[in-house]
């Protein structure tokens, strides 16, 4: 006997998760985490900090970037919510008023933990590849990690891994000198 077709996920089905969790739809299935520890939190308000001055504001820095905590992307049919995403300013030169985007950002951040890292590297990343998002970042709190790549066609090549306490220049935002370390303690 075959088992009956599933339905797909709606958008709907985002509004019957608990409170405190996050939910993505990918390809049609509804996937719902809690809300992050704090060592994933730690490096996530870290990172958006210490990229929000130099490259959103413009304060001492490039800028030229629009950086946002957990945004809720809309891309094609999946609902994804990285960690942060960035868009050059001359792609997204004013913000959208509405509580989700359909502009595929250029850059990327996943900050992993044990119940994500597979659902960021197996089913996030092919979405971002194929929505064209230019640069991802993995940030691994636990293995104090930074793995960095670069879109190269339909799929994503590493361009650097960095571990510990390392001062690395990532791109796309080389502009800068990152301590790792900031994003640990």
């Amino acid at each position: 006997m075959a088992e009956p077709e599933r339905r797909r996920a709606r958008y709907e089905d985002l509004y019957d998760i608990p409170e405190h969790h996050i939910g993505e739809i990918i390809a049609g299935e509804l996937y719902t985490q809690p809300r992050p520890g704090v060592p994933h939190a730690r490096a996530s308000s870290v990172l958006g900090a210490v990229l929000y001055d130099p490259f959103d504001s413009g304060g001492g820095g490039p800028g030229g970037w629009v950086v946002l905590d957990e945004p809720e992307l809309h891309l094609g049919a999946d609902v994804l919510v990285p960690d942060l995403a960035g868009w050059r300013r001359e792609r997204m030169p004013e913000l959208p008023r509405d509580a989700a985007l359909t502009l595929a950002p250029d850059w990327v951040c996943e900050v992993l933990s044990p119940r994500t890292r597979a659902h960021d590297r197996v089913r996030k990343m092919p979405v971002y590849a194929r929505e064209g998002v230019g640069h991802l970042w993995l940030v691994d709190p636990d293995a104090k990690l930074l793995e960095i790549y670069r879109l190269d066609g339909e799929s994503y090549r590493s361009v650097g891994s960095h571990d510990g306490d390392a001062r690395v220049r990532a791109e796309p935002f080389d502009a800068i000198e990152l301590e790792l370390g900031a994003l640990w303690r």
